[in-house]
């Protein structure tokens, strides 16, 4: 099958063996696959990832196995935000049939363990035509929804995740620092939750814009306004969670900086760099600081229930569209931040 390959630290398009699905699994033709920032990293600092993975051991009674870990030195086609029809069923396969268009949380298990889809060297992601996914997580794409909407359903979790740690309520006010899809999802999700007042930042006049779309009441430039300051010039009483959209070096620092006492940091944006923070103004504030890692299933099943009932529109959020032939080009073209925020990969029949 055709895919854009991971190899040796670049995007390459080739030929590479279809998998296969075992007993308990399905085979599926990517139809639409959303590209990450968390690809964008791990293509640039695969080798930093692999290492803070093998330095977050798993507690044996967290509930949580381990998963395996890519390989760097062989190939990864990478691709977690994805819908797909299903070609082929296993033995042992009773909730999914051939023909179905499915979504699926971007795991996979087997008799060897527990697999990331996307992040793997054996179950390959949506950057190429054909992915295995595990019969019991796919979840049918309702109401006739179209792939591309349904293949925002990843991502959108992430944001709903993220409120859901939080401590916020609609009697908070949120401010969200960074609008790239992340800060995107998590603004969509305070706004169906009923946060009445969210202040929105970002150097990028476009992401300025879609924040507004997607829910902000206001939006800033940091470059001329701190967002806390303009938290301050609305005259917003009550308490404060800021979502940290960001992930990288210094944010966490100057969110503790600017932060009003006794309030909450949701750190959902991925730093992949060494950064420093200084505990006593954090202390002395009595600051909240929580971080949050993807979604739960349920959360997964809601933000797909709420694309499809029309509860969120994801629309505005998809600015582009390749075939597999053209990943490599949309991973540098998404180093512009007013060019795009969601560039799905259609790989086409």
């Amino acid at each position: 099958m055709k895919a854009a390959v991971m190899r040796r630290g670049e995007l390459v398009v080739d030929d590479i063996a279809e998998p296969r699905p075992a007993a308990g699994q399905i085979l599926v033709r990517t139809l639409a696959c959303g590209i990450c920032g968390s690809d964008l990293h791990a293509l640039a600092h695969g080798d930093l990832m692999v290492e803070m993975v093998y330095e977050t051991p798993m507690v044996p009674d967290d509930g949580m196995p381990t998963p395996h870990i890519m390989d760097l030195t062989r190939d990864v086609v990478m691709g977690h935000e994805f819908a797909a029809e299903v070609l082929e069923v296993g033995d042992n396969v009773g909730n999914c049939a051939v023909g179905d268009v499915v979504v699926s949380m971007p795991v996979a298990f087997d008799v060897g363990g527990l697999h990331a889809v996307g992040y793997s060297n054996d179950y390959p992601g949506g950057y190429g035509e054909l992915m295995v996914l595990n019969d019991l997580l796919a979840l049918k794409v309702p109401n006739g929804l179209s792939a591309r909407r349904a293949a925002l359903t990843e991502p959108m979790a992430v944001g709903l995740h993220a409120v859901n740690k939080s401590q916020v309520t609609p009697a908070h006010a949120a401010v969200v620092l960074g609008t790239g899809p992340v800060g995107l999802a998590v603004i969509a999700a305070l706004r169906a939750m009923g946060v009445e007042t969210i202040i929105a930042a970002d150097f990028s006049p476009t992401r300025r814009a879609l924040a507004l779309t997607m829910g902000a009441h206001d939006v800033v430039d940091p470059g001329t306004e701190h967002a806390l300051d303009a938290w301050r010039r609305l005259g917003t009483k009550g308490p404060l969670v800021i979502f940290e959209a960001v992930g990288v070096p210094g944010m966490i620092d100057d969110a503790i900086r600017t932060a009003p006492r006794n309030s909450q940091i949701l750190v959902v944006g991925v730093c992949m760099q060494p950064d420093t923070v200084r505990p006593f103004i954090a202390i002395s504030k009595e600051l909240n600081i929580q971080f949050a890692l993807a979604y739960d299933p349920m959360e997964f099943a809601e933000s797909l229930r709420r694309i499809a009932d029309g509860e969120l529109d994801v629309d505005p959020l998809i600015t582009g569209s390749v075939g597999i032939d053209g990943v490599p080009q949309a991973f540098a073209d998404l180093a512009d931040p007013d060019a795009h925020a969601k560039i799905l990969v259609e790989p086409g029949p």
